[in-house]
């Protein structure tokens, strides 16, 4: 929850245009410094004056956006893994291995979609259902 005056101080640095996004997508006003952007457009920033654990954030770039549309080194960045951004470290940056295709896409998580995995178990099952039996009185 964010208190009246720094939404207005926020909004006053981040620009109208910006701070509405910002309401509408996630809820709150941020203002702070460009980090970086990755191959996909999403925008990492910081704000060392913000509360702890919250001076860093990433402004995607569509609007129905997923957390794993993050690289993995900027994800650490974002985590406080690591105190530098992927920018500031060569381990960190994004490198194209030779498997990859050329142009950059981010596969979609599919977890809770019919498209998500599922395994398929050949081997018969060790619980069994309890069955109830009824006795014939007598």
């Amino acid at each position: 929850m964010s208190t009246i005056t720094r939404t207005v101080k926020n909004f006053w640095k981040a620009g109208a245009r910006d701070a509405w996004r910002q309401m509408n997508y996630i809820g709150d006003t941020k203002a702070g410094t460009l980090i970086g952007t990755d191959r996909w457009g999403n925008k990492y920033y910081e704000n060392v004056e913000e509360l702890p654990l919250r001076t860093r954030w990433v402004d995607y770039k569509s609007h129905d956006f997923d957390a794993a549309q993050a690289e993995p080194g900027w994800h650490a960045w974002l985590a406080y893994l690591v105190d530098k951004p992927p920018t500031q470290d060569a381990l960190l940056q994004y490198k194209r291995r030779a498997w990859e295709d050329a142009d950059p896409k981010s596969i979609p998580s599919y977890t809770l979609s019919r498209g998500a995995y599922k395994p398929y178990n050949t081997v018969k099952s060790k619980i069994t259902m309890w069955e109830p039996t009824t006795a014939e009185r007598k």
